[in-house]
């Protein structure tokens, strides 16, 4: 049989900054690409190179790119500018955006940002 042995709670992970620039705290980074892939919300500033924390659970303030509605506990995902309910571009050949996580609470059509739980 198979062990696991516990390494950390996992709140946050370490993130190699490999960009070429500074990356702000507060950013949103995709962690993995496509329709299986991640975010991650930067917690200090980290200099390209460097390492860094990367917060991997949690309830943030995001920008909402959706024109619709979102209710609470909907999957949504990060399209590169904000966090829509759509899990792709719906092009011919869809491109997947990485899953931001759920909304934490209901956003409305007209509302610019929204809570969402990552992780």
């Amino acid at each position: 049989m198979a062990a696991a042995k516990y390494w950390e709670r996992g709140e946050a992970l370490d993130y190699n900054n490999g960009s070429g620039s500074k990356i702000d705290a507060n950013t949103i980074v995709v962690l993995t690409a496509g329709a299986a892939g991640r975010i991650g919300v930067v917690g200090t500033d980290i200099p390209n190179g460097a390492v860094g924390s990367v917060h991997v659970t949690g309830v943030f303030q995001m920008p909402k790119s959706s024109s619709n509605a979102i209710t609470q506990g909907t999957a949504v995902y990060w399209d590169g500018t904000g966090v829509t309910e759509d899990s792709n571009d719906g092009g011919g050949t869809p491109t997947y955006y990485p899953s931001a996580g759920f909304a934490a609470y209901d956003a409305a059509a007209a509302d610019e940002t929204i809570l969402v739980k990552i992780g």
